[in-house]
């Protein structure tokens, strides 16, 4: 089923866009590696990148998603040889959460096929056009929380 971009409000074509980019980016890295990767996965990767070291109570209030999927998705990544988590020193209740050696090579090699797809993207619409959308996403719209 295709849309009629031309129809949709910005929050849909907001939203319509960052789906198909998620998806095409999945689907890269599932054809180049073996090691199947969710979106969502993907999402907890860049918080634990970002921040070195976390914890997950962090992870589930930055990624929008509950604490009992959180762990899941944790978990799984865990399995999958991306993330270690162990116990934090002052608190016993929270665990720390970071990505192994592996889990790092793999966010950086994600990181160049997206960069790969900005590529493409900027080859369609222009690199001056590119930069403007990603100045624009960047600044503040007067609607944060």
């Amino acid at each position: 089923m295709s849309f009629n971009l031309h129809q949709l409000d910005l929050l849909d074509l907001i939203s319509e866009r960052h789906l198909k980019l998620r998806k095409i980016s999945e689907a890269q890295w599932n054809r180049h590696h073996e090691l199947p990767i969710s979106k969502s996965e993907w999402f907890i990767l860049l918080r634990i990148y970002q921040e070195k070291e976390t914890t997950v109570s962090f992870i589930s209030k930055s990624v929008d998603i509950t604490r009992q999927a959180t762990h899941k998705f944790i978990k799984q990544l865990q399995e999958k040889g991306l993330v270690e988590v162990g116990e934090q020193e002052n608190n016993r209740k929270e665990k720390r959460i970071q990505l192994t050696a592996f889990g790092k090579e793999c966010y950086e090699k994600n990181e160049q096929l997206q960069a790969n797809l900005e590529k493409e993207i900027a080859e369609h619409i222009g690199q001056k056009r590119l930069e403007q959308l990603k100045d624009i996403l960047k600044m503040n719209w007067g609607i944060e929380d």
